[in-house]
């Protein structure tokens, strides 16, 4: 539950997890997405895959509140015609290479690209965020991650969705940083593992060293989104795994 009682918003995938099978057979992938329950989904690449998704998200009542997409560095207007389409809510860039970190200029320039794209999209009625990696929280500016950076620098309507992975294998604690960020962190990325930059080694939610209780308790208005970027598993079990530790701590699908 969020401070004023509200509920968190549901569980929702990042799509990127079963990017093979995806690519095989569409329908039957995000059918069984659905069969575990999920009713929201994350795309990623969307304007290149809206046309492959919206059929069978219909016909299977799947939402897509945020999705993946670039555009800071051009394609807006593609990206924000494909969110409108797919109803999506919140447009994420995915990432921005580490070297676009380096200074508080780069930071700004970023910032201002994300700013200016909040302000296109607001005539949409959808909101635009940023999406971290590691370098975000490795790479300092003053002793500040460069993340922290960003968010000073963003305007009020612009949102994040923090990867509380990436953010450990940073060097920052993600509590910390939910609690530094506050209420601009709409969404959590949630995946498992022994804290390591080799996405190889990711584990199903629970079953690694991130301690979940605490973030999902530092951010209990922010929609959590299980992904593996890897996993030598079963990656619906693992999914599955996921579901239930989530649910454990009240969330629901």
């Amino acid at each position: 539950m969020t401070a004023n009682g509200a509920a968190r918003p549901p569980i929702g995938v990042q799509l990127y997890t079963v990017r093979d099978a995806l690519a095989a057979d569409t329908p039957a992938t995000l059918r069984r997405i659905a069969d575990l329950g999920f009713r929201n989904v994350e795309p990623f690449g969307l304007v290149d895959k809206v046309d492959e998704l919206a059929g069978p998200m219909a016909e299977l009542g799947l939402a897509a509140p945020t999705t993946h997409v670039s555009f800071v560095d051009g394609g807006l207007d593609a990206a924000l015609a494909a969110a409108v389409r797919l109803g999506v809510q919140t447009m994420i860039e995915p990432w921005l290479p580490e070297e676009r970190w380096t200074t508080r200029a780069d930071i700004a320039a970023i910032a201002a690209g994300l700013n200016a794209a909040a302000r296109r999209a607001a005539d949409h009625g959808i909101t635009v965020g940023y999406h971290n990696h590691w370098w975000e929280l490795e790479l300092r500016i003053d002793g500040v991650t460069a993340l922290e950076v960003l968010a000073s620098e963003l305007d009020d309507a612009v949102v994040l969705e923090l990867d509380t992975y990436w953010c450990a294998v940073g060097g920052a604690d993600p509590v910390a940083m939910l609690h530094t960020l506050g209420a601009r962190v709409v969404a959590l990325h949630i995946k498992d593992g022994p804290i390591s930059r080799d996405a190889a080694t990711q584990l199903p939610a629970g079953s690694g060293a991130m301690a979940f209780p605490a973030i999902l308790a530092a951010a209990p208005a922010a929609r959590p989104v299980l992904e593996f970027d890897l996993y030598a598993g079963d990656l619906y079990e693992g999914l599955g795994q996921g579901i239930a530790l989530l649910q454990g701590q009240g969330a629901t699908l």
